[in-house]
């Protein structure tokens, strides 16, 4: 029960309660509409209708059928769908929540760095304008060189290729020695 409970203390640990207003803040805004009052951030979550009707609003038709009703498997498909979509929409599949981590409030901290990369992924979308959540990605930077700046560079030897200006590590001997005794 220890390690379960250290785990735990661990998952917890992570979570950052500034950082699970600012999502919800961000959804309210782009939903248009607020939270359950008296409700948990992770129990509003929890059925997945607020993800699905997110996704919805950023895309269109993203999720063509939202579970309203029924027990614990629809609701977990509502969870399934807004995953599938979002991934559609250009969130890395490694910055997805599993189910489990809603579902079961397993790590509500995942589920908001989550909403955080659907914000991120809205920058790459020029339809969508805004609000945003989080820093804008960073655009591709190409270099252009000349022939003769590329030319240069092959005269150089980098420090890795094993020369300082006749400097080198040879002879250094940092720590013991590794002996092997036979017949012990």
């Amino acid at each position: 029960m220890a390690l379960e409970r250290q785990v735990r203390a661990k998952i917890a640990g992570k979570r950052d309660l500034e950082k699970d207003k600012e999502a919800q803040y961000w959804v309210e805004e782009v939903l248009g509409e607020k939270f359950p009052a008296g409700v948990l951030y992770e129990d509003a979550l929890r059925d997945g209708l607020i993800l699905c009707k997110l996704i919805n609003k950023l895309e269109p038709g993203a999720v063509a059928k939202i579970n309203t009703s029924g027990g614990q498997f629809k609701m977990m498909e509502n969870i399934n769908l807004f995953q599938q979509a979002i991934k559609k929409y250009g969130v890395p599949d490694l910055d997805v929540f599993q189910t489990v981590d809603l579902y079961e409030k397993k790590d509500i901290a995942q589920v908001t760095s989550t909403i955080f990369a659907l914000g991120r992924a809205c920058y790459k979308h020029p339809e969508f304008k805004g609000p945003f959540l989080g820093p804008k990605p960073a655009d591709e930077c190409k270099r252009n060189f000349t022939d003769e700046q590329l030319n240069a560079g092959q005269a150089i030897i980098g420090l890795q290729a094993g020369t300082n200006k006749g400097a080198s590590q040879a002879g250094q001997n940092i720590g013991a020695g590794r002996k092997i005794i036979l017949g012990k």
